[in-house]
């Protein structure tokens, strides 16, 4: 078996912070399922308000090529220093790391194919934060923009994770869902024994971010989101509007499917909460309902998509940690609902690793996109390798 340390450096919907993890990663050449990980350290690097209001900025209409433009090179600067504080908690030099392998921050995800003026219609997405400024800060060779390749050949460059889950969960006997809660919440269909062409995936809706966007609209920026989902706890949850919102036509639309702040993101969470209240809710009876959304979401997405009823749920993302959430999810799934902490990788850390993973299949020269999951016409490499000469 081959051996690498690499770093996956991941931010995600949320706009809170970069999260990286420090990998040991062994292949033995078989393919996803022959990778093995082993955790050496996780850390997470929180944005300042004045940055992330920036960032908030440049992912929504108001924002433009000169926020992006500075922002490429700032944000690739953050993401630097996570890395290298990854690489000291792990008690490793930059020397001591292969790779890095970063996803980037979205700032925009159009999975719905827009016409060029030559006629073409192409789904586009763009990260930022630059490989080439990760590469020279950390001195250590970067793999970074890997949704691309896979929208290069029709997918939606979402979702990636995927492959890890395949790395890292499937079981010879149970059928398992790892479902992962960000601000998107995201599932993998992951049958017995599963080979890539056996597995289904697909954004399921909104995860933290509409219950992230009311919080943070109630609290007057005060709370960005609800801590142990406390208000959540407090609230009721409105039947009729919950309803109301599962009548999303994404919902009912057939995978492949990706979304994201385009669709779920601040202006659903301002008509959400001006609903809750022409409605006089409460702002927990609110922040109830919009955990609701994400828990029913998710188990009808199971009952519309998936092809069996899974044995086991796999949570990770921030939402495994609103025991609310996790508890609204357990009622309306089939199968045991479990914490990724169970399985070696810390639900926090889960996307981090997920993208060491997807770096490391690049250097393997392993096709690392999964075709049933993201609706692409076949198997690619993804990511862009930016060399250091340092």
């Amino acid at each position: 078996m081959n051996s690498r340390r690499i770093i996956g450096l991941m931010s995600g919907t949320s706009l809170d912070g970069v999260d990286a993890a420090c990998c040991r990663i062994s292949h033995d050449g078989t393919g996803p399922r022959g990778y093995d990980v082993t955790v050496e350290s996780f850390v997470t690097t929180s944005y300042t308000p004045g940055f992330r209001e920036k960032l908030a900025r440049a992912c929504g209409d108001e924002g433009g090529v000169l926020d992006a433009c500075e922002l490429n090179v700032a944000i690739g600067s953050v993401f630097a220093d996570a890395a290298v504080e990854a690489a000291d908690a792990a008690g490793v030099t930059p020397a001591d790391v292969d790779a890095i392998g970063s996803h980037g921050q979205t700032i925009r995800h159009q999975p719905t194919p827009q016409k060029l003026p030559n006629g073409d219609a192409l789904r586009s997405t763009l990260q930022i934060g630059d490989g080439s400024v990760i590469a020279e800060r950390t001195g250590i060779e970067t793999i970074s923009d890997f949704r691309t390749a896979d929208i290069a050949v029709s997918g939606h460059g979402a979702p990636l994770v995927p492959f890890a889950d395949l790395a890292l969960l499937v079981d010879d006997d149970k059928h398992r869902v790892a479902q992962n809660i960000g601000g998107i919440a995201n599932c993998t269909a992951l049958p017995a024994n599963a080979s890539r062409n056996e597995v289904t995936a697909l954004d399921t809706g909104p995860g933290n971010m509409v219950i992230d966007g009311v919080v943070e609209q109630i609290t007057d920026d005060a709370q960005t989101y609800d801590c142990d989902g406390e208000l959540a706890g407090e609230g009721t949850v409105d039947e009729s509007l919950l309803e109301a919102c599962l009548e999303e036509p994404y919902f009912s639309s057939p995978p492949p499917k990706s979304t994201g702040r385009e669709q779920f993101g601040e202006v659903y969470a301002t008509e959400f909460l001006s609903a809750g209240r022409e409605r006089g809710l409460s702002d927990e009876d609110v922040v109830a309902t919009a955990t609701a959304l994400t828990a029913h979401s998710i188990g009808d997405a199971y009952q519309k998509f998936l092809p069996n009823e899974p044995d086991e749920i796999i949570v990770s993302g921030g939402g495994a940690q609103n025991p609310v959430l996790v508890e609204m999810l357990d009622d309306v799934v089939e199968g045991e609902v479990r914490l990724m902490d169970e399985f070696g990788v810390s639900a926090d850390a889960k996307e981090a690793v997920a993208f060491a993973l997807l770096a490391c299949a690049t250097l393997d020269g392993i096709p690392n996109n999964v075709p049933e999951a993201t609706g692409a016409s076949r198997p690619v490499i993804m990511g862009k390798r930016c060399l250091t000469t340092n």
